[in-house]
């Protein structure tokens, strides 16, 4: 039998568009002999990638001893593996276990990271999730539900920080995160509904806190959408003037530039005019 030396990959797939994936996720579904993906989430689409001869096995109704087992024959065989996921595989992809069965193999592996859809949601809604002086933190997080949350990481906590949130895997509980969204940024702020992002059912929704719930049934948006809420999704619906950052401003030196004129943005800035700047 020849050596087994081909770590297990596992490869974030990103949000649903194919050319969304890295080019070292792509290589390596083109070099795979076996993928298992994870096919309740991760679009056939993205399967254009693989090579003619290669295996596609969708895991969505298979449980962790099954995948492992199959794994685990694929290597002995000497077979390139790729485990595919759904965004990125760290958050929310139930890759530590499955490593933890690998390891009771010594079986490597590695990880590609992948584009999540929080990310792909902002880039459809042209937003900065931080912005100067507005807001600087963003929380990645989810609604108590069948699997629970820690009582210190309670959404009814993170949210009253304020700060920009999405919400993944909780539009079954619309009703319970519209409570609690409504109590900490008010029933009048905008949110946003992101719906299959970058798929080509795309849509992103823009509403009141204090109709989320009511948008997202009568639009239908029931599965594979993020609700995203903050000032920046405010600021980015309505498309309001925001306070210049540090980076690109004239008057603020730093290690790569010297200051070109006596200004600054933000909330201390000088008349440009006055200054001379323009």
């Amino acid at each position: 039998m020849p050596k087994v030396n081909h770590s297990v990959k596992f490869v974030g797939a990103g949000p649903g568009d194919p050319e969304l994936i890295t080019v070292k996720g792509q290589k390596a579904l083109n070099e795979a002999d076996l993928i298992i993906y994870a096919g309740s989430l991760v679009p056939e689409a993205l399967l254009k990638w693989k090579k003619d001869s290669a295996k596609a096995v969708n895991s969505a109704s298979m449980n962790l001893d099954e995948i492992a087992t199959m794994i685990q024959k694929a290597h002995k065989e000497n077979q390139k593996i790729v485990r595919l996921h759904t965004g990125d595989p760290s958050l929310y992809g139930a890759i530590f276990e499955q490593m933890r069965e690998l390891d009771k193999h010594d079986i490597e592996y590695e990880v590609i990271p992948g584009v999540t859809a929080a990310f792909a949601a902002a880039a459809a809604m042209g937003m900065e999730y931080t912005l100067p002086e507005v807001t600087q933190t963003l929380i990645l997080t989810r609604i108590s539900g069948r699997t629970p949350v820690p009582d210190q990481e309670s959404l009814e906590l993170l949210a009253s920080h304020q700060s920009s949130m999405a919400i993944y895997l909780s539009i079954a509980h619309v009703d319970r995160v519209q409570q609690i969204l409504a109590l900490h940024y008010g029933e009048q702020s905008i949110c946003a509904v992101a719906y299959k992002v970058s798929h080509p059912e795309e849509r992103i929704v823009f509403t009141k806190i204090k109709n989320l719930s009511a948008t997202v049934k009568s639009e239908n948006l029931n599965r594979q959408a993020l609700i995203i809420v903050g000032k920046a999704v405010e600021t980015a619906s309505l498309k309001k003037a925001v306070i210049k950052s540090k980076l690109y401003d004239a008057g603020f030196s730093h290690g790569f530039r010297e200051q070109t004129c006596d200004c600054s943005s933000g909330s201390n800035a000088v008349n440009a005019e006055s200054s001379g700047c323009s």
